[in-house]
This record gives structure tokens, C-alpha cells and sequence, in this order.
């Protein structure tokens, strides 16, 4: 069975710092492209950032460029992601997931149970 395990939330003040951890079994998160989501009470779920699975380049939304920075640990089959000078408007669950499309067109599409981040003002 796949499981990814997120894990890392917590409650922090307005300009503090996390760090989440997404680890995985059954499935190895080098060949995946992984994702890190967010949602927030009454919103949709957004991306947040995502770590392409065949060269490693890296994007994120616009509002936490600069602030949020994702990376895998390929021996360590985890995903992180770095969260610094984290604003109110950060609060949310976060989830991790990994995808990839096949060569002939299968679509694997895993997700992690969520973990709570909750910033204070």
C-alpha cells in the first residue's frame, strides 16, 4: 500500500518558522512529481508549491515565493518544506502529494492525510 505521511504542523506565531515532512511508502518520490497543498476554513485547496520528479526544479505560489522553500531527500524518500516568516494568512491544512503521468498514459495520484498549521498574530 501507498501511504504518505505528513506531519510537521503546528501553531506559531506570525513571522516564525515550520517545517513540514511528507514521507512516503510503497511508492519512491524520485520518480513523482510532489506537491504540497493548502485549505483553508471555507476556501478551496490551493497549491502551494511542487517539486518536479525528473530534473528537480521547483515552483510555489506567488504568495509564499521568497518564504516557503520545498526539497526532497531522495534517501530518505521524504519531502520537506521549509516554511519562514509565516503570516496569519498561512493558516490552513496542509497536504502532500505525489503524481505522475505514465509514458502510456496511466495517472497515479497519491495524497497524504493533512497536518495543521496555524499562525498566530
Amino acid at each position: 500500500d501507498v501511504q504518505l505521511q505528513a506531519s510537521g504542523g503546528g501553531l506559531v506565531q506570525a513571522g516564525g518558522s515550520l517545517r513540514l515532512s511528507c514521507a512516503a511508502s510503497g511508492i519512491t518520490f524520485e520518480n513523482y512529481s510532489t506537491h504540497w497543498f493548502r485549505q483553508a476554513p471555507g476556501k478551496e485547496r490551493e497549491g502551494v508549491s511542487c517539486i518536479s520528479n525528473n530534473n528537480g526544479r521547483t515552483y510555489y505560489e506567488d504568495s509564499v515565493k521568497g518564504r516557503f522553500t520545498i526539497s526532497r531527500d531522495n534517501a530518505k524518500n521524504t519531502v520537506y518544506l521549509q516554511m519562514n516568516s509565516l503570516k496569519p494568512e498561512d493558516t490552513a491544512v496542509y497536504y502532500c502529494n505525489a503524481v505522475v503521468l505514465t509514458d502510456w498514459g496511466i495517472l497515479y495520484d497519491h495524497w497524504g492525510q493533512g497536518t495543521q498549521v496555524t499562525v498566530s498574530s
